[in-house]
């Protein structure tokens, strides 16, 4: 045997080989795990997804060998997610900015409907007034700042009716966007018809817009259709909404969150 041949038997790393000289799959996957969009959806779908895995845990306990063991692998997951959900709250310490950014490029780049102008400034004061009241119920509750209990969750309530507001809201924008896209289609559909498209204009690459456009609003009302129970139910004083419920919606929502974040690192 060759000692290159023999240098590659033992080198375990040797392996990383079968990747070839370039993977771009592999370079989509860092860049998504990467930015820290791509992190929270992870994240968010090991949080919501962990609750789904507790409840069929707690069903089968059961019928497994020892009740302890249900428990115990329970506890487990539960030590996990805890930290998880903390780690999600922190990373978007900085919500505050962009929010601000996009106030400001919103005034300068107007919608065309003078609703959907009104609903994107009433949705960005529910985000500035969610955002501070999030943060504080967090510190509160770690005991960082020195707030008592029923103010501490008081705070996070309310923090949660914001974000519903903005999930209520976020339907109305979707109605105007798809109002505007379906004109839009219509009008571009009736000049290739008559034959009236100017020769700087490409009507492929328009329909093409149009189409992945259609796809995203798609996707948010996926994303919002999931958020909805859940901001109402830490939106209320006492809820009997189950946590399993909690944990289908929330990991509905996380599976198109994860899909939306992955093209936009693409």
């Amino acid at each position: 045997m060759s000692e290159k041949r023999q240098q590659e038997v033992t080198n375990p790393l040797a392996i990383a080989k079968l990747l070839g000289p370039s993977n771009p799959k592999l370079d989509h996957l860092i860049r998504f795990l990467n930015s820290v969009r791509g992190t929270d959806k992870v994240l968010m779908f090991i949080q919501y997804w962990s609750k789904i895995v507790i409840w069929f845990l707690q069903r089968r306990s059961p019928t497994l060998k020892t009740a302890s063991t249900a428990i115990s692998l329970i506890q487990r997951i539960q030590n996990f997610s805890g930290p998880v959900s903390d780690f999600r709250i922190l990373l978007r310490y900085y919500g505050l900015l962009p929010m601000v950014q996009y106030m400001n490029y919103l005034e300068y780049n107007q919608p065309a409907s003078k609703l959907s102008l009104t609903i994107e400034r009433l949705q960005n004061w529910a985000n500035v007034i969610y955002y501070p009241l999030e943060h504080i119920y967090w510190l509160g509750a770690h005991q960082v700042i020195p707030i008592s209990e029923e103010k501490t969750n008081k705070i996070g309530m309310w923090s949660c009716r914001f974000w519903a507001a903005y999930v209520i809201l976020e339907y109305g924008r979707l109605a105007e966007q798809y109002k505007n896209l379906r004109k839009k289609e219509t009008g571009l559909l009736k000049r290739i018809k008559a034959g009236d498209i100017e020769t700087h204009e490409d009507p492929e690459a328009e329909m093409a817009s149009i189409k992945a456009e259609r796809t995203s609003m798609i996707i948010n009302t996926c994303i919002n259709t999931g958020y909805l129970p859940l901001t109402i139910h830490w939106s209320l004083e006492r809820s009997s909404f189950p946590d399993v419920l909690v944990g289908v919606f929330g990991g509905f929502a996380s599976v198109f969150q994860i899909y939306s974040a992955w093209n936009a690192v693409a």
